[in-house]
């Protein structure tokens, strides 16, 4: 629960700077509320977000956790909150192997979308006899491989805070 108020908090903080800067900041339902920047119009309205110009934005700090029982005395049990090396590298493996898996379906998706957006040139569709709505499509796409990109550099980027991989 702590975990989810700080992810809101700092969305919430995050949305703060992108109304400074004159962005669109919408509030997208469910649970967790998303409050983000990083969505077109056409996103927003399809997700029944609403922008929050001029709503008052209200951050509350989440609980502080409480010290367990011992901690406070300064008494330790054997080993506790420690990991053995076996075991740490082992989880270390299964992230990689996790984040690199991620990392081969994020690539894929992100060839499929940059073939299909074919240089800012998709073929139209059939429903779209109206030029603007072609251009939203184009534009909506451009966001798309922005956000693939994104996401891309993000896993690349836990994949070098884990250790290297070891031949077993």
């Amino acid at each position: 629960m702590a975990m989810r108020a700080i992810a809101t908090v700092l969305t919430l903080l995050a949305g703060t700077s992108s109304l400074a800067q004159g962005s669109t900041v919408y509030r997208c339902p469910g649970p967790p509320v998303l409050y983000t920047d990083q969505i077109t119009a056409q996103e927003a309205k399809d997700r029944g977000c609403r922008t929050i110009e001029g709503a008052p934005i209200t951050i509350v700090a989440p609980p502080r956790p409480r010290p367990q029982a011992g901690a406070a005395s300064g008494a330790r049990g054997e080993g506790e909150g420690k990991v053995d090396s076996r075991e740490q590298r082992a989880r270390d493996s299964d992230a990689r192997r996790i984040l690199e898996a991620e990392l081969k379906r994020e690539e894929a998706a992100l060839a499929a979308l940059t073939q299909e957006f074919n240089n800012g040139e998709p073929d139209r569709r059939g429903d779209e006899r109206n030029f603007a709505r072609y251009q939203e499509r184009v534009e909506e796409m451009r966001s798309a491989i922005a956000r693939k990109q994104a996401d891309i550099a993000a896993l690349r980027r836990e994949l070098a805070k884990l250790p290297p991989a070891r031949p077993e």
